[in-house]
């Protein structure tokens, strides 16, 4: 499962701490195995269901997006420099890439068709994603990102993380909105 997870998203290399990326690792595993998703459903299931036709794929999201969070710390390490702006890069790496991993608990797939499940209607993916991190170890700063990163989010003090997380976030979401 390990190698699964890897191959869908080798953005994971950019953790540092050996313990928060093996912890990534584990959560997306459980999520995967949770109802046994394949990597081609993976790769071919839509990022949100909240817009029609969508063609941005899961994957293809929760990777565009870390990408951006990680060139986005780039910037602003490189023209504040780390005492004025400081962004812990694996909590943000980390955040990024389990922020949406609740998903694969939410969305089910019924005669072909992504759809949201039972569970889904009753817990939303940032509880979900949050109760995994939970579960597998991860630092409240990171559970902290997915807490935030959605409506849920709204009104509470985000981190500077957090806040990076959330914005790169909605501009994928906008634009295919």
């Amino acid at each position: 499962m390990k190698e699964l997870v890897l191959r869908l998203l080798p953005e994971i290399e950019e953790i540092k701490d050996a313990g928060t990326k093996d912890k990534v690792i584990a959560c997306w595993a459980e999520a995967i195995e949770f109802r046994g998703w394949t990597e081609e459903l993976l790769r071919n299931i839509p990022f949100t269901l909240l817009a029609e036709n969508v063609e941005i794929m899961f994957i293809d999201h929760v990777r565009a997006v870390c990408s951006m969070c990680i060139a986005c710390d780039d910037v602003l390490n490189k023209y504040h420099g780390r005492k004025k702006t400081p962004i812990d890069r694996d909590h943000l790496v980390a955040g990024a890439l389990l922020a949406d991993v609740g998903k694969l608990l939410e969305f089910e797939i019924i005669d072909g068709k992504p759809v949201k499940s039972v569970y889904g209607k009753h817990i939303r993916h940032p509880f979900s994603g949050v109760g995994l991190a939970f579960k597998h170890g991860l630092p409240s700063e990171v559970m902290h990102i997915i807490a935030t990163h959605s409506k849920e989010g709204v009104g509470e003090k985000r981190s500077p993380e957090s806040i990076i997380f959330h914005h790169a976030d909605f501009i994928d979401f906008e634009l295919v909105k």
